[in-house]
């Protein structure tokens, strides 16, 4: 439907100009700049709400539409929509970046109008790419996205920032040139860059199969899967707080979302075809990396690594769907495993923001993010550590949370399709518990261990409402995730469905 107004288009350029509006405060004025980008992204999540109580879930076209020429010579449109997967996503990003903003209010003292005014436009530019429908549109979004989180982790960052920085944004852009390659085959191919028109062009298996890799290394590196996995610990352990928060929550799940908007739906047969690589690589993360995770000394990178390994799930649960759909007919389970891979994006949003942020807690006050430092944290914290077992335990997969929902939604559905491959992904729960009760044991429990950790002072009202809020998502995820679930069910059926058609 057509919105009567330009809702998502205030949702895209009402953080980025709020974020061009805090610069001019400068650093003089530092304390006005703060609460004034808090109110333009408290004012960005007040927005995102009519998306919520607005959307027909019963249907899975794109809603909310706006469409306008914006370079007609090329065919190009600014056209945007959402469906119940974008939505769901955009709320997360609002919520999240409010909550990076109340996490970093006193943790950075330098630069902090630039500093809040880098995650404001960041913001925006995210929310564009979960509202583009237009190829080029979504491309220049998807790149636009790396300037800010390349300044944050190139300024605020930790002593390696300059070299983390480098990283992730050379192994970032390189990757999407490959999908910019496939964009411009398709336009001169169909003569349109609508995604719409995009799915609807038919394609050979030759085609297909090119199509499917330049979309593959645009996507892997984001999500990230292995092998093009190393800049993510890297960029974890330089980032600020605040920019671990933001990467982990919403920036990797682009990566998932891509695949449900380009690779599913416009190169199904070779998506098909080479499912088993997807599948593989995703197995190697959940074990491999679960491993890798087990002898991290440093906080940041074994949350990190964890990252990767729940983030498997998610490329799992999305491939899993062809082999169940086309070789078991089963349309339910191929549902289900979609669902479980969209639930998992969602619950690893909070469970990942949330356990960052309790590092970063940490961190302000003791400038270490080393385990060896830390030791009977309970003693000195004891209502940050009750926040941090229950992250961990939600890290870890525990039921009645929601790192247990989407997990378990995605192994169902893999046993349907080969019960080795569901036996291999639950190893997660397994890996998960023993790298994050190992973590949690050495932090958290036991005598206080030095006279730093004795003269730690337990969470303020301001991080307490921060690690509650996301504590809140993370339970009522885990409770009750029939609403999450009923938003996107008309999406995925449709992706269902297009997994079951042919182009051939």
């Amino acid at each position: 439907m057509l919105s009567s107004w330009p809702l998502l288009t205030l949702l895209i350029w009402l953080p980025i100009l709020g974020g061009a509006a805090t610069l001019f405060f400068g650093d003089q004025r530092a304390a006005q700049a703060k609460s004034f980008a808090l109110l333009i992204a408290i004012a960005s999540f007040a927005l995102c709400l009519p998306l919520f109580t607005g959307l027909d879930t019963s249907v899975p076209t794109m809603q909310f539409a706006e469409s306008h020429a914006w370079i007609p010579s090329f065919h190009i449109g600014y056209n945007l929509g959402v469906d119940g997967i974008s939505v769901a996503l955009i709320g997360l990003t609002t919520l999240t970046t409010i909550l990076v903003l109340l996490g970093s209010w006193n943790s950075i003292d330098r630069r902090v109008h630039q500093y809040f005014a880098s995650f404001l436009i960041l913001e925006g530019l995210m929310i564009g790419v979960f509202c583009a429908l237009d190829g080029l549109l979504f491309y220049v979004f998807f790149e636009a996205m790396l300037i800010p989180m390349f300044i944050i982790i190139g300024v605020w960052g930790g002593p390696k920032r300059v070299y983390a920085s480098v990283k992730f944004f050379l192994y970032t852009f390189l990757g999407s040139v490959f999908m910019l390659v496939g964009l411009v085959y398709l336009y001169l191919k169909g003569g349109s860059w609508q995604l719409s028109d995009m799915t609807a062009l038919p394609l050979t298996a030759t085609e297909q199969a090119w199509l499917f890799f330049a979309f593959l290394a645009a996507f892997a590196v984001k999500v990230p899967m292995v092998p093009v996995h190393t800049w993510l610990p890297d960029a974890h352990v330089e980032a600020p707080t605040g920019g671990s928060v933001v990467l982990a929550a919403i920036m990797l799940k682009i990566g998932g979302y891509g695949f449900v908007r380009f690779s599913l739906p416009i190169t199904p047969d070779a998506s098909h075809e080479y499912a088993w690589v997807v599948i593989a690589l995703s197995l190697i993360a959940v074990v491999y990396i679960g491993f890798v995770a087990l002898v991290q000394q440093d906080m940041k990178k074994l949350i990190a690594y964890s990252s990767i390994a729940h983030m498997g799930f998610v490329t799992l649960g999305t491939f899993i769907a062809f082999a169940l759909v086309r070789e078991y007919s089963n349309l339910d389970a191929a549902r289900l495993g979609l669902q479980g891979a969209m639930v998992q994006m969602i619950s690893h949003g909070f469970v990942s923001g949330a356990m960052f942020t309790c590092v970063g807690v940490l961190y302000d006050r003791m400038h270490s993010r080393m385990i060896k430092d830390y030791g009977g944290v309970v003693n000195t914290m004891p209502w940050f550590a009750a926040f941090f077992v229950f992250f961990a335990m939600a890290n870890a997969g525990l039921p009645g949370t929601s790192g247990f929902v989407g997990e378990f939604m995605v192994i169902l559905a893999a046993f349907q399709q080969s019960p080795l491959v569901a036996f291999a992904a639950a190893t997660t729960l397994v890996l998960g518990a023993a790298y994050t009760l190992w973590m949690v044991k050495r932090v958290i429990f036991g005598p206080v261990a030095n006279h730093h950790v004795a003269e730690l002072t337990d969470i303020g009202s301001r991080e307490a409402w921060v690690l509650g809020i996301f504590a809140i998502g993370t339970l009522a995820l885990g409770v009750y995730p029939k609403p999450l679930t009923d938003l996107m069910d008309a999406s995925v059926s449709q992706l269902v469905s297009q997994l079951a058609a042919t182009k051939l």
